[in-house]
């Protein structure tokens, strides 16, 4: 039985769970995701619990129980309390400014940098800082890799846009003569 997928997820007040054919639909304060139902797994809600299943024991259907599993479980976080990732610029002369929508970043290039949130994530700008929030886990990662591929840091100096947790290892510069 796979660790992850035999574990139950406990549903929060004011979650509500709906088991469709092809999707089930996780609806909360902050929004609705939809969970697309994997093959060979079943999904049941009792009482306040989701529970999932699969149907044999192949090397496949256990994979996609820990994924089906670890799907919803990110869709129930998601609805209720959010994710969000924070994501820092440093450099001489590189700027930041922007609204939840929209941000515009100079980077050391000819031209300034603008970059359009998808729908459904919402960008804060904070002095040098990015916060990218949203209710989608696979969405706001993938929007702070977007952002972070503009300008990725380099090792000598540590110039660029990094993750806030991110560390950089850094290179010694060049050897003088002796």
């Amino acid at each position: 039985m796979s660790r992850i997928g035999k574990q139950p997820i406990e549903i929060p007040s004011g979650v509500t769970i709906t088991v469709g054919d092809e999707t089930i639909t996780v609806a909360g304060p902050k929004g609705t995701l939809e969970v697309p139902v994997q093959a060979k797994t079943t999904t049941k809600v009792e009482e306040n619990q989701i529970i999932v299943t699969r149907s044999d024991d192949e090397p496949k259907s256990r994979a996609w129980h820990g994924l089906q599993r670890a799907l919803l479980n990110n869709a129930v976080i998601g609805v209720t309390k959010g994710y969000e990732k924070k994501l820092e610029i440093n450099g001489v002369g590189f700027r930041l400014s922007g609204g939840p929508k929209e941000i515009e970043m100079s980077l050391g290039f000819s031209h300034p940098v603008k970059y359009s949130a998808p729908e459904g994530i919402t960008l804060t700008t904070n002095k040098m800082e990015i916060t990218v929030s949203g209710i989608d886990k696979q969405l706001v990662g993938q929007t702070a890799a977007e952002i972070r591929e503009f300008k990725k840091p380099e090792p000598y100096k540590g110039k660029g846009i990094k993750y806030a947790d991110e560390v950089i290892l850094r290179k010694a510069g060049k050897a003088g003569k002796k």
